[in-house]
């Protein structure tokens, strides 16, 4: 297995500053967040979701500079993750287009999410007819498209992401496994899960979350944590990975906080490497 960083958790990093980080501490791959900061949130503090540094425009110079760093410090691109909505094709064939110039093999693209007065039927069909198109522009790019597992989504677990993706071809349609979406819904033992996915694996992000309790009683809420404590078992998951043959990437996305950027990307390679090595996921 190779290791990288979607650079979504380097909020506070520019690029240049994000592929030394991760060139520095021995990882094997990057996977760029691909999407426009809006003027207004420029002048914010650094966020995830708001004014992320570490975030490259969907344009062809951005997606040559993401490239030219990539290559200068000797690592590969993963995926190309985007934000695309459902039924945004144009949208998907851009991004295609720049996965090219960036030298990605992969794109994200998004699934429906549940609102009011939408059936899971209608939304899934929605979700089905779009990733048709997708996987057609796949086949004409040579290019490969992923659904993320993920909390908030008709795809909160593997067994409802195989049900969309598994009348595709995995040449073209494959899923990214988070387990740590999974704490906040859809969570299945994670051996089932991948094996139910089989060829549709393409790729994993590794981060962590756990549940608080509100002060006085009542539904415990699900919030980010950092890798060696929330409710992902990484040894399970990785003995998991591992029985299924997984050769491809874990790609670290830890939006826990609990360190700052440059500490986490060595501490979190560490915690992940110690478990392959037979070590415990004791932090």
């Amino acid at each position: 297995m190779k290791f990288g960083v979607f650079t979504v958790m380097l909020p506070d990093l520019t690029p240049e500053q994000a592929v030394q980080e991760l060139q520095a501490s021995g990882y094997d791959g990057i996977e760029w967040r691909i999407t426009h900061i809006p003027p207004e949130r420029r002048g914010e503090a650094p966020s995830f979701w708001g004014n992320n540094l570490c975030t490259l425009a969907p344009t062809e110079a951005e997606a040559q500079r993401g490239r030219n760093l990539a290559k200068a410090a000797g690592l590969e691109i993963v995926n190309l993750a985007t934000y695309i909505d459902v039924g945004n094709i144009a949208a998907v064939e851009e991004a295609m287009r720049l996965a090219q110039i960036a030298g990605s093999p992969q794109i994200r693209v998004g699934v429906a999410k549940p609102s009011p007065g939408q059936t899971y039927a209608n939304l899934f069909e929605m979700s089905h007819t779009f990733l048709a198109q997708v996987e057609a522009l796949a086949r004409r790019y040579g290019l490969k498209a992923l659904i993320e597992i993920h909390h908030k989504t008709i795809c909160p677990s593997a067994a409802l992401t195989y049900r969309l993706v598994s009348d595709f071809d995995p040449t073209y349609i494959g899923v990214i496994h988070d387990a740590g979406n999974m704490v906040h819904e859809g969570f299945e033992a994670y051996g089932l899960g991948l094996e139910l996915l089989g060829p549709y694996l393409a790729h994993v992000h590794l981060k962590n979350a756990a549940f608080s309790r509100p002060e006085g009683g009542g539904v415990w809420r699900p919030g980010w944590a950092p890798l060696e404590d929330g409710v992902v078992d990484f040894k399970q998951l990785l003995t998991a990975l591992q029985a299924v043959d997984y050769d491809g990437w874990l790609v670290f996305e830890d939006f826990s906080q609990a360190r700052p950027s440059r500490e986490a990307l060595r501490h979190n390679l560490a915690f992940i490497k110690n478990i392959l090595n037979g070590g415990n996921c004791d932090g």
